[in-house]
Parts: C-alpha cells; structure tokens; sequence
C-alpha cells in the first residue's frame, strides 16, 4: 500500500503542472485502493478507475454486505453493481465493476466514481500501458534502481534527464520504425521491443556505422502502427486481460 499522504504530494504536483479544463481520470492498482485517496479525488473533481482486493467490503442499498471475492463469475463474463457504499467507513455511493477476463482464474474488482459499465473496465485497462516504460526505466534500459540514489534532489536531477532522453530515444525508434528500418536493430518478425529500446539500439548502431543522427523530437498523436509484444502467446494473453469479455451480466 501506498500511504496517503505520499499519494496526496503527488497529486497536489500533478493538480498544478495539468491544464485547467482538462478531464483527468485517476487510473489504479490495488496499492492505491484507499477510500481517503478516493475522496481527495471527489475533491479535485477528478473521477477515477481504481483496483481494490478480494476482502473488500461493498454494502449494497438492496442485498446484505458481502466481501467482493465472494463474487464467482464464469471466464469472459462480468457484473456491474450501482450506488454501493465501500468498506466499514461506508464510503460512497461509489460504482462496482467485477469481471473474469477469458482464459484467466484472475478477476478484476474496480471501483469507479462514473457509474459502471464495459467501458470502465477497459478505461482501468489502460493502466497497463505504463508497464512497458518501467521496464524501460528498470532492467530494460535505465536501470533506475541500481543508481541507490537517496537523495530526492539528485533523484530529481536524474529523473529529469532520462526523462529528456526518453523522449529523444522514443523519437528516435518510431522514426526507424515508420522508415521501416525497425529489423536491422529489432530482428524480430513482429516488434518486439519499446520505442525507446529500438531508438537506443539505433543510436548505438548509427554511431558505430558513421550514420548521422536524428536532431529533432517529434512524436506522433496517431494510433500505435506497430504495437510490441514479446511472443504471440503473450500478446494473447495481453489481449485477454484487456477486457475482451464473451458475455455480460449485469446485477
């Protein structure tokens, strides 16, 4: 768990640094199920998507009080609950979606402050897509952690930095990718490495050939031509956690 005077520093950061009009929605895994952190985000007029865990607490207007985890769905199917109240704080009204994705024994419990339908369980899908820039961060690319760094304004400094050359390396590999240069750094048949680890590996191979580099940032607002996956079995298997459900049940 994260506590929430740490999240609510970060939020107060974000708050300020987001343009004024803009529609945000708070995105969660289980650390930040926090019915304070939720009415912080009321507060700001903020929604959001958040995870909780298997022994949590929903007290329906119309059925006895009950733990989500007693919640049995078959593969591909999901259920959606309205105006519950969350926890022993009875916390709310709040909305409910619980699904099984196919293929999985793992059930999404999301809380949602919009009332609950398909879309908030592919809204909280979205989540995922910042995985692949902390591997990039970690073990893939930047090895963030091995820096033992402990003080936040050298942490700061640096984060500042690989966040530069972030954008600079993504920039580097969509531009090899739309060249369709992405297999003299990248052999798979289908890509399968980030953005930032084809512009690393173009970098390294451009400099070691004489080529010139790339001199301007330019990211594209268009949807992903080449999405990555590791192997087709994985991506199966990332397809499936991405809510492509069979059937749906409502309560």
């Amino acid at each position: 768990m994260v506590a929430f005077e740490t999240s609510q520093e970060v939020l107060d950061e974000a708050q300020r640094r987001l343009p004024f009009a803009c529609q945000v929605v708070f995105l969660a895994d289980r650390g930040f199920a926090d019915t304070q952190l939720m009415s912080q985000l009321r507060q700001r007029g903020w929604h959001f998507r958040i995870r909780i865990k298997a022994n949590f607490w929903i007290h329906p207007s119309h059925l006895a009080s009950f733990q989500v985890g007693e919640i049995e769905l078959q593969p591909g199917h999901m259920s959606f609950w309205h105006d519950v109240l969350l926890t022993d704080k009875r916390f709310g009204p709040v909305h409910f979606a619980v699904a099984r994705p196919l293929g999985s024994d793992e059930y999404w419990y999301v809380i949602s402050d919009e009332a609950a339908d398909l879309k908030t369980l592919q809204e909280y899908g979205l989540r995922f897509d910042i995985e692949a820039n902390f591997l990039d961060d970690k073990s893939n690319g930047f090895q963030l952690e091995a820096s033992l760094i402990r003080s936040a304004a050298a942490l700061e400094r640096l984060c500042f930095v690989l966040a530069i050359t972030t954008l600079y390396l993504v920039s580097v590999g969509t531009s090899v990718v739309k060249q369709g240069k992405r297999r003299l750094v990248d052999p798979h048949w289908f890509r399968g490495a980030s953005y930032l680890k084809i512009g690393w590996n173009w970098v390294t191979y451009a400099l070691i050939r004489g080529y010139e580099l790339l001199t301007t940032a330019y990211l594209s607002s268009e949807p992903d031509p080449e999405p990555a996956m590791a192997s087709k079995k994985q991506d199966a298997k990332r397809r499936q956690s991405r809510c492509v459900f069979a059937y749906q049940e409502a309560a």
